[in-house]
């Protein structure tokens, strides 16, 4: 986006009451967009963002990197302190090696962080539950993505752990006349093919954005949007509910028959 009406965007986030704003330091311009136009607010709203990578010529995820990724987004944030900091979907057997959670922890006993969290999905993603050393999780909720709900979301509320829904939208894939390429996008469109929900009086969007952000364990979703009156639409939904129970179980039991096997899509 460019830099007006992101700065618009942003503020106008926050007058409408969105209280939690999630970032990553691979998200182009995004941090310092924020913090150019957000720190003056920073007391406002709940600021999560994803390092572990890409600095210097450190090996990534490496203590160094981690704990040098953690500077750089105080820096373009500019703040004092990050409420919530996920390792940003690394693969189990680098946090086994212990060193990206070492650093956290560390930012974290500096007051650097208030809760260190990762953002992932099947098997790191129990590992980072399972090891008792996050506070928070960030995995896909959607109903072409529901086997978290189960898994992990439910087990990691019960151990009083955040759990921020990513994609609740599906990606949108219903928009598609035909099977998209990128990231996620063909594999919810192949799933989307083989569901049958079957609730003509509801959008694809309302049905997406209500079944998650109601699903037991779910404490926040985050929806992407570079336009202020899908933002609008989207709380307008949220304001509507849970979805009705028979129309929730339906989209559970559909789900169950056809996706035990799917994954979690990172």
């Amino acid at each position: 986006m460019d830099e007006k009406p992101a700065a618009r965007l942003l503020n106008e986030m926050l007058d409408l009451g969105i209280n939690l704003l999630d970032t990553a330091r691979s998200y182009g311009e995004s941090e310092r967009m924020i913090g150019r136009y957000l720190s003056h607010r920073r007391h406002e709203f709940v600021l999560s963002t994803k390092v572990g990578y890409s600095f210097q010529d450190k090996a990534d995820w490496s203590f160094e990197a981690t704990m040098g990724t953690v500077e750089e987004s105080l820096k373009r944030l500019q703040t004092d302190y990050l409420d919530i900091v996920h390792l940003h979907s690394c693969e189990k057997w680098i946090l086994e090696s212990g060193e990206s959670i070492l650093a956290l922890e560390k930012a974290r006993d500096q007051g650097k962080i208030l809760n260190i969290a990762y953002s992932g999905e099947n098997e790191a993603l129990e590992y980072a539950i399972d090891s008792n050393r996050f506070g928070c999780i960030q995995c896909s909720v959607n109903v072409f993505d529901q086997n978290n709900i189960d898994r992990y979301a439910s087990t990691a509320h019960s151990k009083g752990m955040g759990v921020i829904a990513k994609r609740p939208l599906g990606n949108t894939v219903w928009r598609y006349e035909s099977r998209p390429d990128g990231h996620g996008h063909a594999a919810y469109w192949d799933r989307m093919q083989q569901l049958d929900f079957g609730f003509a009086d509801l959008s694809w969007g309302e049905l997406a954005l209500r079944f998650t952000a109601f699903t037991p364990g779910v404490g926040t979703l985050i929806a992407g949007t570079s336009r202020f009156e899908h933002l609008k639409e989207n709380l307008k939904i949220i304001e509507k509910g849970p979805l009705d129970k028979e129309v929730y179980e339906k989209i559970r039991a559909e789900y169950r028959t056809h996706g035990q096997l799917w994954s979690g899509v990172i």
